[in-house]
């Protein structure tokens, strides 16, 4: 019987995940993949009818039932002075039933969020909006404070908010060293499915992004930042096996990874965007640079990043990844000539 229930989950998740992706001969399609016949998926479809998960749009056609909870968070009222109240105030409640890694996660990247708006942004108003289906919890975190690209170009004197964000990729950044790490944006990108940066005109993320999330964001003005946060109510991640993928055996943050197509808007080119990635690598012992989408690199860039850099900083591992063709072709001509 356990098996029959856990077969029949999957089945619904994967339905859901149909309806979701708007698969047509939805069925049909579901049938085929599982083996089963028609009438048990329609069985199925119609239980979620009932139970409010799922509604009917038209003759085969359905769609996700989504609930949305709004907050707000004053820090006259006190509401900022402590991110656990905000957890439990704005979050807790709706992801209570969840297993305790997806728990984990949402605790630490929610925790974190809210802390860098305590100390950081310099808001007095937060606008928490909880989003939840049956596949997905997104949360949204509001500030009207400082945008945190503009303090961080700010605080470290970088030329552009470009430069501010390139930083932020790598991790280990923050304003106040006293009492943040720098690590919390850094590792709260990396446990949720999606993670994005909404401010001063710019989107920090390191998958790409669907463009109506932000345009649908309840933003008065464009003052600020906005976090938005998604992931699986089911997702198998565990906070654990994401620290240690970028921690030594002793548990420093040793290791980074750069995606270069969430940095530069075209293919990078110049020695002058190698030293943009290339500053404050030497706080890391491995660097995985990312290629992925990238179409081609210059082979200025190359050699400052590959040959230069490297030659001067001997003890830190720079490796590329998921170069094509013609990125190769350029990384092995610089290494080759040295």
């Amino acid at each position: 019987m356990k098996f029959n229930d856990e077969r029949k989950q999957t089945i619904l998740q994967y339905i859901l995940e149909k309806i979701a992706q708007k698969t047509p001969s939805l069925s049909k399609t579901v049938a085929d993949t599982f083996g089963v016949n028609a009438s048990t998926i329609h069985a199925y479809i119609n239980e979620m009818l009932d139970k409010k998960i799922i509604e009917k749009k038209k003759r085969g056609e359905y769609e996700l039932i989504d609930q949305e909870y709004h907050y707000q968070l004053s820090r006259k009222n006190g509401d900022l002075d402590d991110d656990i109240y905000a957890y439990n105030a704005c979050l807790c409640k709706h992801i209570e039933t969840f297993s305790d890694n997806v728990k984990d996660i949402w605790s630490y990247t929610f925790s974190e969020m809210i802390n860098n708006v305590m100390d950081h942004s310099c808001a007095e108003n937060v606008h928490i909006v909880i989003k939840q289906n049956y596949l997905i919890t997104t949360a949204a975190v509001l500030d009207d404070g400082v945008g945190i690209f503009k303090k961080i170009k700010e605080h470290f004197g970088f030329s552009s908010i470009d430069d501010a964000i390139c930083e932020l990729f790598k991790g280990k950044l923050t304003t106040d060293t006293m009492n943040h790490s720098g690590e919390g944006i850094f590792f709260s990108s990396r446990l949720m499915d999606e993670f994005l940066i909404v401010s001063d005109g710019r989107v920090f993320t390191i998958n790409k992004y669907d463009d109506s999330k932000v345009m649908d964001l309840p933003i008065e003005n464009q003052h600020g930042t906005c976090v938005i946060m998604g992931l699986s109510n089911f997702s198998q991640k565990k906070a654990k096996e994401i620290f240690d993928a970028f921690s030594d055996e002793d548990g420093g943050f040793t290791k980074t990874k750069i995606s270069l197509k969430n940095i530069f808007g075209t293919s990078p080119v110049s020695r002058s965007q190698a030293k943009r990635v290339s500053n404050r690598l030497d706080s890391f012992e491995e660097v995985i640079v990312d290629f992925t989408d990238v179409a081609w690199m210059g082979q200025g860039f190359a050699h400052q990043l590959f040959v230069v850099f490297a030659k001067n900083h001997p003890d830190i591992s720079i490796i590329p990844v998921n170069m094509n063709e013609d990125v190769t072709k350029m990384y092995n001509h610089v290494i080759q000539s040295t």
